[in-house]
């Protein structure tokens, strides 16, 4: 007795574009990377409403590509356990990339604390109130007894 089998092969198609992209390397003070943060972009033209939400790869990493059509003050959020920070990257409309990677094409970020818009501040103030009561919350559990 024969058996034969068809074998078929199932094809890939495999497209890139090139872009200019803005890359976030995040750590904690100890050099650790914020591995799995939160990040949160706001853009220029609503900065009280998050333009991209994502997290960062295993090495703190994270890109994004911000709208051309959007020049002005980008805010990134980065957070993680209660840490975190915030950086304002300038964008202008004809911006150039600076720098090249193998992953990407990284614009060059600046970052101007203190130059926050109010939609700003109050996102932020937020966010600190929000980690202060989930570690209270946290800490109020206490330990329970097994019976």
């Amino acid at each position: 007795m024969s058996w034969s089998a068809k074998a078929t092969a199932h094809g890939a198609k495999i497209n890139y574009e090139t872009t200019q992209a803005i890359k976030i390397d995040a750590a904690f003070d100890n050099g650790k990377p914020m591995s799995n943060a939160q990040v949160t972009v706001y853009s220029p033209q609503d900065p009280s409403t998050p333009w991209l939400q994502g997290t960062t790869d295993e090495n703190g990493s994270f890109v994004f590509v911000p709208e051309r059509s959007q020049p002005g003050e980008w805010a990134v959020q980065v957070r993680q356990a209660g840490h975190g920070d915030l950086i304002t990257i300038s964008m202008g409309e004809n911006q150039s990339a600076t720098e090249n990677t193998a992953d990407s094409q990284v614009m060059s970020i600046q970052s101007k604390s203190g130059s926050f818009t109010p939609a700003q501040i109050v996102v932020m103030a937020v966010a600190v109130i929000w980690g202060f009561v989930g570690t209270a919350l946290y800490f109020s559990q206490g330990t329970k007894h097994a019976k």
